[in-house]
């Protein structure tokens, strides 16, 4: 068993090395766990155009690094490549299970980022960067003018393809599953493919059309398209099993100082699925770090006056 630590962060995007900066500066014991790469899904963005203080762009690649120097310089220990595979969360330690170790700390930072079901079609991760995206308030700019399709289930899917019907020539959305209000869509711009099944992604070195099936007569045809957003995603079961209140869409629900449910527990980010930029998860991190610090610091003292 490794600690005690005094903060946890889990999730390495932006949101979750932002509350690092703030709680490692604070001086407080900081631990980052990040179950694949440092910087997250920041570092598929070849430009990014719309953080402020870059006003040529900068590469996600880029920004992500200058995150991590600086979470690094304040001391926080971050670890690459080791995944939560469960936690306890009640209680005045929190305790923290990867597949390497046991860690504690009476603060835990969960920065998760939304887990994104993929179609698992030819053509989704090939063409990942080069005209599939999972986020369309990101890229949407970048195809402005140009027909896309939407592919996804839910709330998402619909404010999706309203979104991109102000930037591009042409949105279609193609529904997964029973949950797409579809009603909402009357009036708009969206041509609605009901009835068919996504096949696959096609294109050359970038992408060029959907392949649809039809399910009765199996008979196929090409959608031309330039961009393809992908709308699917769900909370970790790991947060749902600790106990960490969830809202219909599987989103944490957090109060205005990122705070769950769980006391010690705060949440950042795009889990949260609020905002569901890079700059609004430095944000939520910025003030998770915060909360964080002010609880950590507020056990510290209660402890040496009951001394």
């Amino acid at each position: 068993m490794n600690g005690p630590y005094d903060v946890i962060v889990i999730g390495g995007g932006p949101a979750g090395l932002t509350a690092s900066i703030y709680t490692s500066r604070a001086g407080l014991r900081t631990l980052l766990l990040e179950r694949d790469r440092l910087g997250g899904r920041a570092l598929e963005a070849d430009l990014i155009e719309n953080y402020p203080g870059f006003p040529e762009g900068i590469s996600g690649p880029e920004l992500m690094g200058r995150f991590i120097d600086q979470a690094r310089r304040f001391g926080a220990e971050m670890r690459e490549g080791e995944a939560v595979v469960s936690a306890i969360l009640q209680g005045e330690e929190k305790m923290v299970t990867t597949r390497r170790d046991i860690y504690t700390a009476p603060a835990v930072i969960l920065a998760t980022g939304v887990e994104r079901r993929r179609l698992r079609i030819p053509g989704e991760k090939e063409f990942r960067g080069k005209g599939v995206s999972i986020c369309a308030i990101c890229d949407g700019p970048l195809f402005r003018g140009r027909e896309v399709a939407v592919i996804g289930e839910g709330e998402e899917a619909v404010e999706d393809a309203l979104y991109l019907t102000e930037l591009c020539r042409k949105v279609y959305l193609i529904p997964v599953g029973e949950g797409v209000e579809l009603a909402r869509l009357e009036g708009s711009a969206v041509e609605v493919l009901g009835e068919v099944e996504v096949k696959g992604i096609e294109g050359g070195t970038a992408v060029k059309a959907v392949r649809v099936a039809d399910p009765g007569s199996g008979e196929e045809r090409l959608i031309p398209v330039e961009g393809v957003f992908i709308a699917l995603s769900s909370a970790t079961e790991m947060v749902r099993e600790a106990g960490v209140e969830l809202d219909e869409r599987g989103c944490i629900v957090v109060d205005p100082l990122q705070r769950t449910n769980i006391e010690g527990v705060f949440a950042a980010g795009e889990c949260t699925c609020v905002g569901m930029q890079i700059v609004t998860s430095a944000g939520d991190g910025a003030m998770a770090g915060i909360s964080a610090t002010r609880y950590v610091k507020s056990k510290k003292r209660n402890r040496k006056e009951g001394d």
